[in-house]
């Protein structure tokens, strides 16, 4: 897998200078500032950042509980910015399906497993018989058949994000948000709803997004990017490969992303490294880019 095309030409999300300011009286928090990404269709990929970097922002304006503030964001060919409160309300239930962390804010309690897949399609007008059918198929898919007419209290923490993650494919939506589906479960526990996730792109074909502070993501996803005050700063892409022994192995490159502004973030491990801080020097070599501290020693 290469690094993805900024061009965003048919891909499942493109936002291009994404800004989101939140507001509370003359207090003004810039929580997207120029933010470009493109995630292809049919990937899976996961956003990582710090506790204030953006991310989960960026997944409510693309879930569309959020309203973009400057610049541009489009999931599955839909303007973000445009959307009138009824094209909204079909945006979120049918182009894009949305898991929360919290097991408890996915599900209501007094619904079955398979009543809680089935109620996106209720409101979405589905006839019975094809609500019933879709939803053993999704149970199915996500090793919960057996308990179908099992309600949440009666489901362990991973059953019941993996019900959740039958709730957001109900409608067939085109993207699947994950708002950290791991967050409240035990590493073996968060590997079964990580495992779903891929089998959701893998049997039904739908992008996958996943924010997550869970470093077990990145065994089952091939691009990782890591979001930072409001920005994409890196960007991680998994290859596997067979080496000359005949063994697969996966290897993992790190990119530094350029957004279309021209502006790029160094890795603060770098940047401690080689005490670059304040003005830098850059200068263009024949094959590459030269940055020099400011007092003019070449990094």
């Amino acid at each position: 897998m290469s690094p993805v095309d900024t061009s965003g030409e048919d891909a499942a999300v493109v936002c291009d200078r994404l800004v989101r300011v939140h507001r509370a009286g003359r207090i003004e928090v810039q929580a997207l500032q120029g933010l470009d990404l493109v995630v292809e269709r049919g990937e899976v990929m996961a956003i990582v950042g710090a506790s204030g970097s953006g991310k989960s922002t960026l997944l409510r304006v693309l879930s569309g509980l959020d309203t973009p503030t400057a610049g541009s964001a489009r999931v599955a060919g839909t303007d973000l910015l445009t959307m009138s409160a009824a094209e909204r309300l079909r945006f979120r239930r049918h182009v894009v399906g949305f898991v929360q962390q919290q097991t408890a804010q996915n599900l209501l309690p007094y619904l079955s497993a398979a009543e809680n897949v089935q109620l996106p399609m209720t409101l979405a007008g589905i006839p019975r018989k094809e609500r019933r059918a879709r939803s053993g198929e999704l149970l199915d898919a996500l090793g919960l058949a057996a308990k179908a007419r099992r309600r949440p209290v009666e489901l362990s923490g991973g059953e019941q994000q993996r019900v959740a993650i039958g709730v957001a494919l109900a409608n067939r939506p085109e993207v699947l948000l994950a708002d950290e589906p791991t967050g409240e479960l035990d590493a073996a526990t968060g590997a079964e709803v990580l495992e779903a996730l891929v089998r959701a792109n893998r049997d039904f074909g739908t992008t996958v997004v996943i924010v997550t502070h869970d470093p077990g993501v990145s065994g089952v996803v091939e691009r990782t990017v890591a979001i930072r005050d409001g920005r994409t700063s890196t960007e991680v892409i998994r290859r596997r490969a067979t080496d000359a022994a005949g063994e697969e192995r996966t290897t993992a490159e790190e990119y530094v992303l350029l957004d279309r502004a021209g502006r790029l973030q160094l890795p603060a491990a770098h940047r401690r490294a080689l005490g670059l801080h304040g003005r830098v020097r850059v200068s263009l070599e024949s094959e590459h880019v030269e940055i020099r501290r400011g007092d003019g020693e070449a990094r």
